[in-house]
């Protein structure tokens, strides 16, 4: 494949798995190095290591932190050691967020903590890591801040309430950063992903019969894929993208439609 992000990095919030990690893949297989921040357990590590040491093997260099994203002096390191990686010439392509920490109690169990746990993992982490990296100056000249929303931002799914609410916000946030960031040359757009079948999804109640019917209402008749996603944030990187602001942009093969 053609190198076309030599000096550029993604900052990857979330990056060990499903949408994060495909989409780290295909932006290393064009040439982007990659930080990738997530939060794991011993026992899922030796698999995580493994991935990583496969997009390393496409020729790019790879920083990974397990780490609490919500954590400002954590953040702060991270962002000192991606500096220092990047030298004098790399800066920020792409700040991608992919954090899929949401409860998924159903109502009426589910408490104010639960909402806002949800809410500063799933919504407000991104803000607050693209103001720092924006205040450090690591982002490129032309750079995108890109994030993963769905159907339950403006649709009631079963047990789905706090992870809504971070959707919603997760967009409305976007959009702010997309009008207000714009003199600093930055584009910011979330990827509403169809029906994938993922870890986080198969963690939320009925998920059998969730994919079921988003595979039903497909004009295709088949899911999203982890690689479908990864193929438009790598799109969605590209100059030729640079006038796509402030979108949600689906991606699903056409389910929204019916």
């Amino acid at each position: 494949m053609v190198k076309e992000f030599d000096t550029y990095w993604a900052l990857i919030l979330g990056g060990s798995t499903g949408l994060g990690l495909a989409s780290a893949r295909k932006l290393a297989a064009h040439g982007m190095n990659v930080c990738i921040v997530h939060r794991n357990t011993r026992v899922e590590l030796p698999a995580i290591e493994q991935a990583l040491g496969d997009i390393k093997a496409l020729g790019v260099e790879v920083l990974s932190f397990n780490i609490d994203v919500l954590n400002p002096e954590k953040r702060a390191e991270v962002l000192s050691q991606l500096k220092a990686a990047m030298g004098e010439q790399g800066r920020i392509r792409c700040l991608l967020h992919s954090i899929a920490r949401g409860n998924l109690k159903a109502l009426p169990a589910l408490q104010a903590d639960d909402i806002n746990i949800t809410l500063q993992h799933m919504a407000v982490s991104l803000y607050e890591w693209a103001v720092d990296t924006l205040h450090r100056q690591l982002f490129a000249a032309d750079a995108r801040i890109l994030s993963f929303t769905s159907d339950g931002s403006y649709k009631a799914l079963q047990h789905y309430a706090a992870v809504s609410a971070a959707k919603a916000a997760l967009e409305a946030i976007t959009r702010s950063m997309a009008l207000e960031f714009a003199p600093q040359g930055i584009r910011a757009n979330c990827i509403r992903a169809g029906i994938t079948d993922t870890a986080s999804l198969q963690r939320i109640p009925g998920s059998k019969e969730l994919l079921a019917y988003g595979k039903d209402r497909n004009p295709f008749q088949r899911l999203t894929t982890p690689e479908d996603v990864a193929n438009v944030v790598y799109l969605l990187c590209k100059d030729e993208a640079a006038w796509i602001n402030g979108a949600i942009i689906p991606v699903d093969g056409g389910t929204h439609i019916q």
